[in-house]
């Protein structure tokens, strides 16, 4: 595929060109589902209560020009309401391959952690719906998730630990 170049404006400024991400690559990197209830047995009144983590990486590929690896890690666990007792665990680890071209270096880092899992999240939610039913439960449909405000959320830890880090 052919560089683009910036477009000219009507007084011959160049006009930058957008940024552009193309996956190449997705895959299940790791994958682990643990039917507690089964293991029990099934003779208890159940109220799932559900409560879903999510990680996100990403580094450069060696060797590898504009192409770049976002691993999302989702840990899912569902428990008994009334009892808390475990019902499942699902531990997802789900990678990608992207080429991204126009990010300026500063821009990168929440580009490849916001607009990645955005791409690779219905893949996601499909493969989380199908391991749960496929375990004995009714398919799971994980919500939208807001990877910005996710984002937000691990600078401000991130920042915290520092700040915890220069005063202990």
């Amino acid at each position: 595929m052919a560089e683009e170049t910036p477009a000219a404006t009507p007084n011959g400024a160049q006009q930058p060109t957008m940024p552009q991400i193309r996956p190449m690559a997705q895959y299940i990197r790791d994958m682990s589902f643990e039917n507690a209830l089964a293991q029990r047995g099934l003779g208890e009144k159940v109220q799932p209560d559900v409560k879903v983590q999510v990680s996100l990486d990403a580094k450069k590929r060696e060797g590898q020009e504009d192409q770049y690896e976002v691993v999302g890690k989702f840990t899912i666990r569902s428990q008994n309401k009334e009892t808390d007792a475990a019902l499942f665990l699902l531990e997802l680890e789900y990678g990608g391959v992207f080429h991204v071209t126009n990010v300026k270096d500063d821009q990168l880092h929440p580009f490849l952690l916001i607009e990645a899992p955005r791409l690779m999240f219905p893949y996601i939610r499909r493969i989380v719906a199908d391991v749960t039913h496929d375990g004995g439960f009714p398919p799971l449909n994980l919500e939208p998730i807001d990877f910005v405000q996710l984002y937000r959320q691990g600078l401000a830890q991130q920042k915290a630990a520092r700040e915890a880090q220069g005063t202990a």
